[in-house]
């Protein structure tokens, strides 16, 4: 599927960004000259107003570079979680000198029911301007935060309240503790977020609500991320089966290689054709039933090329100087991100009335 005029613009404008700013410098310019971070922010919050398909031309441009700047965790499920619940986006975070991070999965993983923090109304902690009783405190443990390479300023978090539904939280002040923790990936900042009586405003009575639109939209754009890496990892492997020679023959001349190549632009090329289906239905009924296909289908289409990479690059492909490897463990840590590809499918299968078994 072809990219209209508009996103082709913003696609090469993006690639050439990050071909000329490498790592956390990208940050900067991709939001004060691109504005990547108001892409999703509405106009009358002084936002571009655009929407999935336009946040997933920058996903997959930034899968393609291994990017470690925040984009993801602020940009799109902050922001998305943000503007489900009719809450305010702080200017903050649409000219991307302030970043956030949604606390959502905990050790259990990413299921809803699996939730435990806790909501308590009332204020906290002894001074606290909410200890009047009309605010409320967070407790409880967030995994797999998703973090630039600073401290974000905002914190929002999935927490439920005593009458056991799930609300969403804007967590401030004392009590909220961000913990950088070692990743797999290590081009994806990962945190722990422990709260401990932590002052909050409630955004939002009806968290499910905010967490499905956010699971959608998350999922879609981990989807064209992994499009976009699996692409760029095909592009080295092409490129180095045509520069190796045995034998007096590149690599690529082989007839085993060129049918495991083949197969690996297939499974691209379905990849990007699922993405961008899933980004244009949004707002229909089967955008949710696509986002979950896109997740599964294109993370798993990942984990095989990110290995294929490796396998074909030889000696080469498991030194530290050679990018292969960082696609091996992006793919690999990618895949479990806002639930794993089988879980995914039996959430497609329950969409769909089929029995997940």
């Amino acid at each position: 599927m072809r990219d209209t005029p508009e996103q082709a613009e913003l696609r090469r404008a993006v690639r050439a960004l990050l071909d000329r700013h490498e790592g956390h410098a990208a940050w900067r310019p991709l939001t004060g000259r691109i504005g990547a971070a108001a892409l999703a922010v509405p106009e009358r919050q002084g936002g571009l107003g655009c929407g999935v398909e336009e946040q997933a031309v920058v996903t997959e441009e930034l899968g393609r570079a291994l990017s470690p700047v925040p984009y993801l965790g602020s940009a799109v499920l902050a922001v998305t979680a943000l503007t489900e619940a009719g809450a305010a986006v702080p200017p903050g975070l649409t000219d991307g000198t302030h970043v956030a991070a949604l606390a959502w999965a905990e050790e259990a993983g990413w299921e809803p029911d699996t939730l435990t923090t806790r909501a308590t109304p009332g204020g906290a902690r002894a001074g606290d301007p909410k200890a009047d009783g009309t605010g409320w405190c967070l407790s409880g443990v967030k995994e797999y935060v998703l973090v630039g390479d600073r401290v974000p300023e905002f914190v929002y978090v999935f927490a439920r309240t005593p009458d056991g539904r799930l609300g969403f939280f804007g967590a401030d002040g004392p009590g909220v503790e961000v913990v950088a923790v070692p990743a797999l990936d290590r081009t994806r900042p990962l945190a722990r977020v422990v709260l401990d009586r932590a002052p909050a405003r409630l955004l939002h009575a009806d968290g499910e609500r905010v967490l499905a639109r956010v699971r959608d939209v998350g999922a879609v754009e981990i989807a064209a991320e992994c499009a976009g890496a699996a692409g760029r990892a095909l592009e080295l492997t092409v490129r180095y089966a045509k520069d190796r020679v045995q034998f007096g023959r590149p690599i690529g001349s082989f007839q085993a290689v060129k049918h495991r190549l083949a197969d690996l632009h297939a499974l691209v090329e379905g990849a990007r054709s699922l993405v961008w289906a899933a980004a244009r239905a949004d707002g229909t009924a089967a955008f949710p039933r696509l986002a979950a296909a896109a997740k599964s289908a294109c993370a798993e289409a990942y984990r095989t090329v990110a290995a294929e990479t490796v396998q074909l690059h030889g000696g080469i492909g498991i030194t530290w100087e050679h990018p292969a490897h960082d696609h091996l463990k992006r793919a690999h840590a990618t895949a479990v991100l806002l639930g794993s590809p089988e879980a995914h499918r039996a959430r497609l299968a329950r969409l769909l009335g089929l029995n997940a078994a």
